[in-house]
Protein backbone atom coordinates (compact mmCIF):
# COMPACT_ATOMS: atom_id res chain seq x y z
CA UNK A 1 0.00 0.00 0.00
CA UNK A 2 1.19 3.86 -0.81
CA UNK A 3 2.37 5.95 2.18
CA UNK A 4 -0.20 8.77 2.11
CA UNK A 5 1.03 12.29 1.51
CA UNK A 6 1.01 14.65 4.45
CA UNK A 7 -1.19 17.36 3.94
CA UNK A 8 1.73 20.37 4.47
CA UNK A 9 4.05 18.76 2.51
CA UNK A 10 6.52 21.74 0.44
CA UNK A 11 5.00 24.19 3.33
CA UNK A 12 8.38 25.92 5.25
CA UNK A 13 7.85 26.93 8.37
CA UNK A 14 10.99 29.30 10.33
CA UNK A 15 10.48 28.37 14.18
CA UNK A 16 12.13 31.16 15.88
CA UNK A 17 10.08 30.42 19.28
CA UNK A 18 11.09 28.81 22.45
CA UNK A 19 9.18 27.05 25.52
CA UNK A 20 6.05 25.49 25.30
CA UNK A 21 3.18 27.60 22.92
CA UNK A 22 5.48 28.24 19.80
CA UNK A 23 7.19 25.24 19.48
CA UNK A 24 4.03 23.04 20.01
CA UNK A 25 2.60 25.14 17.13
CA UNK A 26 5.81 24.32 14.88
CA UNK A 27 5.28 20.46 16.22
CA UNK A 28 1.76 20.74 15.15
CA UNK A 29 2.69 21.62 11.35
CA UNK A 30 5.78 19.38 10.71
CA UNK A 31 3.47 16.62 12.04
CA UNK A 32 1.64 17.14 9.13
CA UNK A 33 4.21 17.14 6.80
CA UNK A 34 5.55 20.84 6.60
CA UNK A 35 9.21 21.26 7.20
CA UNK A 36 10.07 22.70 10.23
CA UNK A 37 13.39 25.02 11.02
CA UNK A 38 13.77 25.36 14.78
CA UNK A 39 16.20 28.23 15.44
CA UNK A 40 17.83 28.82 18.91
CA UNK A 41 20.21 30.79 20.09
CA UNK A 42 23.66 29.41 19.88
CA UNK A 43 24.63 29.72 23.56
CA UNK A 44 21.46 29.68 25.49
CA UNK A 45 19.69 27.42 23.11
CA UNK A 46 15.67 27.08 24.26
CA UNK A 47 15.45 27.00 27.33
CA UNK A 48 13.15 23.72 27.25
CA UNK A 49 16.29 22.18 26.44
CA UNK A 50 16.86 22.15 30.32
CA UNK A 51 12.94 21.09 32.06
CA UNK A 52 11.97 18.42 33.68
CA UNK A 53 13.21 14.90 32.89
CA UNK A 54 15.73 14.40 30.62
CA UNK A 55 17.69 11.83 28.18
CA UNK A 56 21.05 11.97 27.50
CA UNK A 57 20.83 15.50 29.04
CA UNK A 58 18.03 17.08 26.62
CA UNK A 59 15.14 17.74 28.43
CA UNK A 60 12.22 15.20 27.51
CA UNK A 61 9.31 17.83 27.07
CA UNK A 62 11.79 19.29 24.62
CA UNK A 63 12.06 16.61 22.37
CA UNK A 64 8.65 15.99 22.26
CA UNK A 65 7.78 19.71 20.98
CA UNK A 66 10.72 19.91 18.78
CA UNK A 67 10.31 16.21 16.54
CA UNK A 68 10.07 16.43 12.72
CA UNK A 69 12.13 19.83 13.02
CA UNK A 70 15.69 20.53 11.27
CA UNK A 71 17.56 22.72 13.86
CA UNK A 72 19.97 25.05 13.44
CA UNK A 73 21.15 28.51 15.82
CA UNK A 74 21.27 31.72 14.78
CA UNK A 75 21.70 35.18 17.25
CA UNK A 76 18.73 37.01 16.41
CA UNK A 77 20.42 40.28 17.82
CA UNK A 78 23.25 40.62 15.87
CA UNK A 79 23.70 41.38 12.01
CA UNK A 80 25.29 38.26 11.94
CA UNK A 81 22.71 36.34 12.65
CA UNK A 82 20.11 38.53 10.92
CA UNK A 83 20.93 38.02 7.43
CA UNK A 84 20.61 34.38 7.67
CA UNK A 85 17.40 34.61 9.35
CA UNK A 86 16.00 36.98 6.63
CA UNK A 87 17.39 34.57 3.41
CA UNK A 88 15.73 31.55 5.63
CA UNK A 89 12.35 34.18 5.58
CA UNK A 90 12.28 34.38 2.24
CA UNK A 91 12.71 30.97 1.77
CA UNK A 92 9.44 29.97 4.39
CA UNK A 93 6.05 30.15 4.30
CA UNK A 94 5.31 30.71 8.19
CA UNK A 95 7.48 32.03 11.01
CA UNK A 96 6.76 31.72 14.31
CA UNK A 97 7.99 33.27 16.63
CA UNK A 98 7.29 34.00 20.90
CA UNK A 99 9.53 37.01 21.90
CA UNK A 100 8.37 39.75 23.51
CA UNK A 101 6.64 42.21 21.79
CA UNK A 102 9.11 44.78 20.01
CA UNK A 103 12.00 42.87 19.90
CA UNK A 104 11.51 41.65 16.42
CA UNK A 105 11.01 45.21 15.04
CA UNK A 106 14.47 46.27 17.14
CA UNK A 107 16.16 43.58 14.92
CA UNK A 108 14.19 44.48 11.56
CA UNK A 109 12.93 41.07 11.49
CA UNK A 110 8.92 41.86 12.02
CA UNK A 111 6.08 41.07 9.99
CA UNK A 112 6.22 44.77 8.01
CA UNK A 113 9.97 44.53 7.64
CA UNK A 114 9.96 41.36 5.98
CA UNK A 115 6.90 40.83 4.48
CA UNK A 116 8.40 43.93 1.72
CA UNK A 117 10.51 41.15 0.29
CA UNK A 118 8.01 38.30 0.81
CA UNK A 119 4.35 39.73 0.58
CA UNK A 120 2.97 35.99 1.12
CA UNK A 121 4.13 35.67 4.36
CA UNK A 122 2.19 33.94 7.24
CA UNK A 123 3.69 34.97 11.32
CA UNK A 124 2.14 34.16 13.78
CA UNK A 125 3.32 36.29 17.22
CA UNK A 126 2.85 34.24 19.99
CA UNK A 127 2.90 36.65 23.14
CA UNK A 128 0.72 37.05 26.66
CA UNK A 129 -1.04 39.92 25.81
CA UNK A 130 -0.62 40.42 22.28
CA UNK A 131 1.54 42.91 20.52
CA UNK A 132 -0.22 46.09 21.33
CA UNK A 133 -1.76 47.66 24.34
CA UNK A 134 -1.56 48.08 28.37
CA UNK A 135 0.00 44.74 29.15
CA UNK A 136 2.27 44.09 26.03
CA UNK A 137 5.81 44.66 26.92
CA UNK A 138 5.00 42.38 30.10
CA UNK A 139 6.08 38.58 29.91
CA UNK A 140 3.33 35.78 29.34
CA UNK A 141 3.33 32.45 30.91
CA UNK A 142 0.70 29.77 30.74
CA UNK A 143 0.53 29.61 34.53
CA UNK A 144 -0.88 33.32 34.29
CA UNK A 145 -3.14 33.56 31.49
CA UNK A 146 -4.77 30.44 32.87
CA UNK A 147 -5.09 32.92 36.31
CA UNK A 148 -5.86 35.86 34.18
CA UNK A 149 -8.94 33.97 32.13
CA UNK A 150 -10.20 32.85 35.55
CA UNK A 151 -9.34 29.49 34.85
CA UNK A 152 -8.06 28.98 37.83
CA UNK A 153 -11.48 31.04 39.92
CA UNK A 154 -13.96 28.14 38.46
CA UNK A 155 -11.29 24.87 39.57
CA UNK A 156 -10.68 23.62 42.62
CA UNK A 157 -12.87 23.39 46.29
CA UNK A 158 -14.49 26.23 48.30
CA UNK A 159 -12.57 27.36 50.65
CA UNK A 160 -9.07 26.39 49.17
CA UNK A 161 -6.69 27.63 46.88
CA UNK A 162 -7.43 27.31 42.63
CA UNK A 163 -6.11 24.18 41.39
CA UNK A 164 -3.93 24.66 38.04
CA UNK A 165 -4.20 21.92 35.50
CA UNK A 166 -0.87 20.07 35.52
CA UNK A 167 -0.43 20.69 32.06
CA UNK A 168 0.38 23.81 29.81
CA UNK A 169 -3.05 24.41 28.98
CA UNK A 170 -2.76 27.75 28.10
CA UNK A 171 0.28 27.16 26.14
CA UNK A 172 -1.74 24.00 24.24
CA UNK A 173 -4.75 26.13 23.22
CA UNK A 174 -2.58 28.73 22.19
CA UNK A 175 -0.56 26.15 20.09
CA UNK A 176 -3.74 24.57 18.57
CA UNK A 177 -5.68 28.04 17.87
CA UNK A 178 -2.36 29.11 16.11
CA UNK A 179 -1.63 26.16 13.53
CA UNK A 180 -5.52 26.05 13.01
CA UNK A 181 -5.14 30.24 11.82
CA UNK A 182 -1.96 29.36 9.82
CA UNK A 183 -4.29 26.12 8.34
CA UNK A 184 -6.58 28.97 7.20
CA UNK A 185 -4.00 31.16 5.83
CA UNK A 186 -2.49 28.60 4.01
CA UNK A 187 -5.92 28.03 2.77
CA UNK A 188 -6.57 32.01 2.07
CA UNK A 189 -2.94 32.44 0.56
CA UNK A 190 -3.92 29.10 -2.38
CA UNK A 191 -7.07 30.55 -2.98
Amino acid sequence: MAERELPLRGVRVLDLSNLIAGPMLGMYLGDFGAEVIKVEHPRRGDELRSWGHNKDGVGLMFKLLNRNKKTITLDLSTRSGQEPARCLIEKSDVVIESFRPGTLERWGLDYDSVSRDKPDLIMVRVSGYGQTGPYSKRAGFGTVAEAMSGYAHITGYPGEAPLLPAFGLADASTAIFGAFGVMLALYERAA
